[in-house]
């Protein structure tokens, strides 16, 4: 164990430029004078800022790109908080980072933005044409655009703003039709007319992920189809549809009906009449085993449609208004329904009713409307050979997902798969680049193609879906399709850190683009999926309820590390992060107790000024720290490389409260206050475990760890300073050692405690520590218990034995005897009562066979916490003096 313990806990040798350091701390932590300007110097010297052409090993990380209309919020900071602690290691340990920012232009939400801007003027979008339209939102984007990064900025994090991103740039959107041109001429796109998701709101095509799915109170209404014998009933929760009806289905193997297949049936409330197909969707067992067919308005319908040769009726405009001529034309579908129902029971056709009829129904993600099944021209993805590829690369382990039992979320998305509707009938995106003829020519252009000129020929009006684009992200911000050296150097990405809830939306999106686009190499190496931050209770946080917090208002009352620290301790991976205002209130107490403890340090010697002193030099209580210290290195890197910032975050903050400040820096107290060359030891021991420490918190609180750490070493920023390795050194004999008078101090306190005694009272005390390592420490311990000499006349009335040694306490005159003689009495019989209730259970072989194995250690847990209290009690009996 010789040698010079430098190499403890080494790091590489600093060559940044020593700053004059601050002579003295301020006695308080004030984040908000810190924060901001702390940031910005940050980004002025460019320590976010990659280098393609260095030669170091890349890690690359790209933000999921928040919407333009977006504000922080929990979810954010959460992600970004994370994001931001591995790529602030890895630079610390050497690699060339690329953490690249950025933001979606999410056309819905932009457009609708516009649109309520110009509904309070007076306006509608088709006032001001398509052109001045883009050019208002544009103009929104300027001027409101983009907010979210600033509060980025506030949060910390670490950015490369040279790199910012815009998914309608001019490089993204040459990307956009470049693959869109690739997939076409490969097949991959094309044009036909299907069933869509509809929302008459935002009057545009919506994706399957973009519907969400509740709980409706509806109604359900079984109606006569047919008359005379050639009758069936059918069951509907959306009566309005049946105008658009062109078939009722039923089994082929239904004997109820197949003296019914082939004919024409009446159709009510209208002069059609319609045929009774034969289908095998249809299940006999359900219901009456008789369904409607509407192939324009029912996926369902309109692959049943597709197979039979029906017609598709529309009976809806894109606002969801009837347009069939007749009693109900102009009326809303809704109304209509009712309308209609109404209707058909004055007929009698009515044959049953079931109100409220609770029903699982979609709507617009965005604006709650209830979607519309819809029979549209659309453009399409053919996902097949692209989602084969995202699964095969996750099964081959090109990239993998952590947690890894996630990965049956993304496995069950990619291989059941639909094909892709990426046309929006909006104005707000990338324009679907194909141009129509007028003699039918169709023409798909890239960014480098001419438009086609001359009368007749007009492009497409659509735009894309924005999860065409965003979908491109890993690549494109490094300058595809153009062999950018950002691309060289930066792709693949390393880790993808996002929520579990949008495997589908982007994470898969981003799997098969890239396979295709690059060749085969998925985008990241990694996908490190989160849950959702939620409120202290575990419920979901949402505007609409009075538990939704803004973070910026957090880090304005308690600092942004606060903040940061509090989200991380809650990081478990693709568990959900449950958060309340007292958790980071104690995150803000963390970071006000490093700063007073680091504060103390530094004002009674601590420094990092010339090497470590040999082992030998060094007492126990400095060989523990710089043991733990090195254990506590091993612990935060394999958590670190596991995603598991819950456990790194709790690993760092014990140590830091328990052993640095509330032990060591407590145990060295007397050496400090004694002076000498043991001081100055021990003084540069404390500076090199503050050293380490501030490295290893840095990553999670930023802001204050590079405040006390320039500070304390004079040199220029943690933010390029380097990550700490653990040489493998241990001291197990000083860990025990340690950990013996901790024993003592611990019990001697709660014993303390148990008889009253203010913290800072002083007591007699003789202590027998001979024949113990114990002994070394006898003027420690008795400082940190307020025990003083025996003196003369000393008295013990209590006596504890603990660690092998003795402690014997004269507690004359400070405590009325008979009044604790009675309260140890009562607490001695309430032990022996549990500890008689845990020993009948345990003895009842009923109970013991019945009882789960988890019920049964309790039991014996308070069995042996009883028998311990009551050797305890009586122990305080036989010490308290007669009387």
């Amino acid at each position: 164990m010789g040698g010079a313990p430098r190499i403890l806990c080494p790091v590489t040798e600093n060559t940044q430029t020593p700053s004059a350091p601050t002579s003295e701390l301020p006695t308080q932590y004030a984040p908000a004078e810190v924060e901001g300007k702390l940031y910005e110097r940050w980004v002025e010297r460019g320590y976010f800022t990659a280098d393609a052409k260095s030669d170091k090993q890349p890690y690359t990380i790209v933000i999921p790109p928040p919407n333009v209309t977006g504000a922080l919020h929990l979810g954010h900071a959460f992600q970004v908080t994370l994001m931001d602690a591995l790529t602030r290691r890895k630079r610390m340990q050497g690699f060339e980072t690329l953490w690249l920012p950025g933001m979606d232009h999410a056309g819905i939400a932009t457009q609708n933005k516009v649109e309520q801007q110009l509904a309070e003027e007076g306006k509608s979008r088709h006032d001001l044409g398509r052109d001045a339209f883009t050019d208002r939102v544009w103009q929104w984007k300027e001027e409101y655009g983009g907010r979210i990064l600033g509060q980025l900025r506030r949060l910390g994090a670490g950015l490369d703003w040279s790199r910012e991103r815009f998914t309608m740039d001019e490089g993204l959107s040459r990307a956009v039709q470049t693959i869109f041109k690739n997939l076409y001429e490969d097949e991959l796109i094309y044009r036909a007319e299907r069933i869509i998701n509809w929302c008459p709101r935002c009057l545009t095509a919506i994706s399957d992920i973009e519907v969400e799915y509740q709980e409706d109170a509806g109604e359900l209404v079984s109606i006569t189809y047919g008359e005379g014998e050639d009758t069936l009933v059918v069951a509907t929760t959306r009566a309005e549809t049946m105008l658009g009806d062109t078939a009722v289905a039923v089994h082929p193997d239904d004997e109820r009906y197949k003296h019914l297949v082939g004919k024409q049936i009446k159709l009510p409330l209208t002069d059609r009449t319609i045929p009774v197909v034969a289908d095998t969707h249809v299940d006999p067992e359900f219901g009456t085993g008789c369904v409607k067919v509407t192939p324009a308005h029912d996926p369902n319908d309109f692959a049943i449609g597709q197979r039979h040769g029906l017609p598709s009726l529309t009976v809806m405009d894109e606002r969801g208004v009837i347009t069939v001529h007749g009693p109900f034309l102009g009326l809303d579908r809704f109304e209509a329904r009712s309308a209609i129902v109404g209707a058909l029971r004055e007929q009698g056709r009515i044959v049953a009713e079931k109100r409220p009829y609770l029903h699982s129904v979609g709507h617009c993600s965005r604006c709650k409307t209830t979607v519309e099944p819809r029979l549209s021209m659309q453009w399409w993805v053919k996902v097949g050979p692209l989602a084969q590829a995202a699964g095969d690369a996750m099964r081959d382990g090109r990239t993998k997902i952590h947690p890894e039992d996630m990965s049956k979320r993304y496995f069950d998305w990619v291989d059941n798969m639909h094909d892709w509707c990426i046309s929006r009938q909006l104005w707000w995106g990338h324009r679907i680049p194909i141009w129509y003829g007028p003699e039918g020519q169709v023409l798909c252009l890239g960014p480098d193609d001419e438009a086609p000129t001359g009368e007749g020929w007009h492009q497409d009006p659509d735009v894309l879906d924005t999860w065409f684009s965003s979908g491109l992200w890993p690549f494109s911000t490094l300058g595809w399709p153009e062999k950018t050296p950002d691309l060289a150097k930066f792709y693949a990405t390393d880790v993808l850190v996002t929520g579990h809830d949008i495997i589908f939306f982007w994470v898969a999106r981003m799997m098969m683009f890239g396979l295709y686009a690059m060749d085969g190499q998925a985008p990241f190496h990694t996908v490190a999926l989160t849950g959702l931050v939620r409120d202290e209770f575990g419920k979901k946080m949402s505007k609409s309820n009075p538990n939704a917090v803004d973070p910026l208002d957090w880090m304005d009352k308690y600092g942004s590390d606060a903040v940061r620290f509090t989200l991380a301790k809650g990081a478990n991976p693709g568990a959900d992060v449950p958060i309340g205002e007292d958790w980071v209130q104690a995150s803000r107490n963390f970071a006000n107790k490093i700063w007073n403890a680091t504060r103390f340090a530094m004002m009674n010697g601590a420094t990092i000024e010339g090497d470590l002193p040999p082992v030998e030099q060094l007492s126990a209580i400095d060989r523990w720290i710089l043991s733990r210290l090195n254990e506590t290195v091993a612990q935060v890197d394999a958590y670190y490389e596991d995603y598991q910032f819950a456990k790194l975050s709790e690993s760092l903050y014990h140590f830091a409260w328990d052993e640095v400040f509330s032990w060591y820096v407590e145990l060295s107290k007397t050496t400090f206050f004694a002076g000498g060359e043991q001081a100055k030891v021990s003084g540069r021991v404390l500076g090199e475990v503050l050293d380490v420490l501030m490295r290893l918190l840095h990553p999670i609180v930023p802001f204050v760890t590079d405040t006390l750490w320039t500070t304390l070493t004079g040199r220029e920023s943690l933010v390029i300073a380097e990550w700490p390795k653990d040489s493998g050194f241990r001291d197990a004999a000083a860990e025990a050692e340690v950990a013996s008078v901790q024993a003592v101090v611990t019990e001697v306190r709660r014993f303390r405690k148990e008889q009253g005694l203010q913290d800072g009272q002083k007591v007699p005390a003789r202590l027998d520590l001979s024949g113990t390592p114990l002994a070394a420490h006898e003027a420690a311990i008795r400082q940190l218990l307020r025990l003083q000499p025996e003196g003369e006349g000393f008295h013990a009335t209590a006596t504890l034995p603990v660690a092998g040694a003795t402690v014997a306490l004269d507690l004359s005159g400070t405590i009325d005897v008979e009044a604790e003689r009675k309260r140890l009495t009562k607490d001695l019989g309430a032990a022996e009562k549990e500890k008689q209730q845990a020993e009948a259970k345990l003895g009842n072989e009923a109970f013991i066979a019945k009882a789960p194995d988890n019920v049964v250690d309790k039991i014996k847990g308070r069995l042996a916490k009883a028998e311990a209290d009551i050797a305890r009690l009586r122990a305080q009996l036989d010490a308290l003096p007669a009387g």
